[in-house]
């Protein structure tokens, strides 16, 4: 949790920095794209650590964490919307629940392809062990003939 709190100040860092510095908010696309990864993971982790039944995380530093990528996404929020052009933020809003969506589709048929192969193997160790018998019982039939 820390690594990703970590990576979040880091890329955040670098986006006031050069938005002070009179810079583009395109220029620091980069930083940007690791700022949201770095919070989507910390989310998740937070999300999978909830649903544990071991849980025994530090519930408030989780908070304090979630809280302070959030002042940051709100400070992102003002940089877009007074540095950037008109509508940019909404923008970024709607691309963002429209990748979350594509990626959310793509583990989707991942976890699909998945399953398939398993049935598939798993029918053709089937197949392998019902032509073995019957092999071996035709080897069998033939032995107490011969």
């Amino acid at each position: 949790m820390l690594a990703e709190l970590a990576a979040a100040n880091a890329a955040f860092a670098v986006i006031k920095t050069a938005i002070a510095n009179g810079r583009e908010i395109s220029a620091v696309g980069s930083q940007i794209a690791s700022f949201v990864s770095s919070k989507e993971d910390l989310q998740k982790k937070v999300q999978k650590k909830k649903a544990s039944a071991f849980h025994e995380g530090n519930d408030f530093e989780e908070f304090m964490a979630l809280e302070a990528i959030k002042e940051k996404e709100e400070e992102l929020k003002q940089y877009m919307i007074y540095c950037g052009r008109p509508g940019l933020w909404n923008d970024w809003i709607k691309f963002q629940a429209e990748a979350r969506v594509a990626r959310q589709e793509a583990l989707r048929k991942q976890k699909e392809h998945m399953q398939d192969m398993l049935e598939y193997g798993l029918i053709g160790l089937l197949v392998i062990g019902v032509g073995s018998a019957a092999v071996f019982l035709l080897y069998l039939v033939f032995q107490h003939r011969g």
